[in-house]
This record gives structure tokens, sequence and C-alpha cells, in this order.
């Protein structure tokens, strides 16, 4: 049994050797915002924070993150209230369908912690590893913009 942190609660990892994270998230702790659209790692849907690093869960193995902080999109939210980023999301429209969603939100938390003042050009490259067939990106990049604003705010 190996231990893993997921949304500040501590589980013991017993899954097969080749359950991805996506997977072992999904089955086994019901925790369903992180998506799998493509398998491959292209479209990051899929996308979480392992330790405060953004992976595609799809490609890395649940056994691969023993001892380690997961933090998928559910775990943003704090007693019932959205995170600001996800707030954002929802006021700028960012989430059309909503399938590329938890990506996107997950990839603008750790750029966010890392860079709480990114530039429009920083906004894209972190978020590069994400598609959306809906937006048009505007709407998600004004998403992140407003996020980072709020969050600055909050800091003081």
């Amino acid at each position: 049994m190996k231990d893993m942190k997921v949304n500040g609660e501590f589980y013991e990892l017993a899954a097969p050797a080749n359950r991805t994270l996506l997977e072992y998230v999904r089955r086994d702790l019901q925790l369903t915002g992180g998506k799998e659209s493509c398998g491959t790692g292209d479209c990051g849907s899929c996308s979480m924070l392992v330790d405060g690093e953004v992976v595609k869960s799809c490609l890395v193995l649940a056994a691969e993150c023993e001892n380690s902080e997961i933090t998928t999109v559910e775990g943003l939210a704090s007693e019932g209230a959205l995170h600001p980023i996800q707030e954002a999301f929802v006021k700028h429209w960012g989430t059309q369908c909503g399938y590329c969603t938890p990506g996107f939100v997950m990839a603008t938390k750790a750029l966010l912690d890392r860079n709480p003042n990114p530039t429009e050009e920083e906004i894209k490259h972190e978020t590069a590893g994400n598609l959306c067939r809906c937006t048009g990106y505007v709407k998600i990049i004004d998403a992140v913009k407003e996020a980072a604003a709020v969050l600055q705010e909050k800091r003081g």
C-alpha cells in the first residue's frame, strides 16, 4: 500500500501497476472533474497538480504519485464556494461545453501560484498544453487575467 494526499485527504494507494492517475482519481476516488479526452496528453482535459506542478494525469501512473500531494479541480473549491479561478471562468464564459475547463483551471492555478501577475503572453504560454474547441481562447485568457487580479487583491 502506498499513500498519497488528494485534495487534502490521505488515501492508501492500492491501484494496479498500470492504472493511470486519471483512472485512479476518477474510478477509485470518484472525483470526476478531470476528463479523459485524447488519452495521449495532447488536450490537457485531464490536468491535475502533483506537488504543485501541472501533469497530464492520463500519462502518469498512479503508483508514480506515491507520497505526493494531488490537487484536482474539485480540490480548489472550499466549503461549497468556488475558487476565484473557477469563478472567473464562469463569469467570463470561459467554460462553454466545460470539457476542457478542468485542465485550464488547473494550469491557471499552477501559473498564478508561480507568477501572480502574468502577462497575456505568459498566460498563453502556460495554458498552451490545453485545447479548447468552443471558446476561441479569448474568454479563457480574460478569465485568467481576472483571476490574477482577484487573487492579488485578496493577498493585499
